[in-house]
């Protein structure tokens, strides 16, 4: 399954070094063949452990925000250092949000965080397979129901 995830007009995919886009690929990859054998509610629940998980826009946001506030506060205490650390932290938060993707962004990728649009994918592929949509055949095994849903959720 090597096509299945083209989402070539995203800033950060495009950024991410080819090999780290499909370690985050496998992986879900091998969720949704996983899942594909799994009841109902082993989906379900899988698909309420994806609804709190956090994409990379707001871990970067919450982590630069936090760098920026503890700058700042020591700052305050202990002279120019930490302030020019919020400065930095802020202005790479700045340049995330201007550009879609920053040092930052890349360093929290390579740690295995995705973006809403990956994590909502896979949220797809596997409500396909819980039979929420009409196009995943029933037929043909797990691995290519899992084929099929993957592709569905692209579409």
């Amino acid at each position: 399954m090597e096509s299945w995830n083209r989402m070539s007009a995203d800033a950060v995919r495009t950024h991410t070094p080819d090999g780290v886009n499909r370690r985050i690929d496998e992986r879900v990859e091998k969720c949704v063949r996983h899942m594909a054998e799994q009841e109902r509610s082993a989906i379900s629940e899988y698909l309420a452990k994806l609804e709190h998980q956090w994409d990379l826009n707001r871990v970067v946001t919450v982590a630069a925000s936090a760098v920026t506030v503890l700058g700042l506060v020591a700052g305050a205490k202990d002279g120019r250092g930490w302030r020019v650390l919020s400065g930095v932290a802020a202005g790479l938060l700045l340049q995330h949000g201007i550009f879609g993707f920053g040092p930052l962004s890349e360093l929290v990728r390579v740690l295995g965080a995705r973006t809403r649009r990956e994590i909502d994918l896979e949220k797809f592929a596997l409500k396909a397979l819980r039979g929420d949509f009409e196009r995943i055949p029933h037929e043909g095994g797990p691995l290519a129901r899992a084929n099929a849903a993957l592709v569905a959720a692209q579409s």
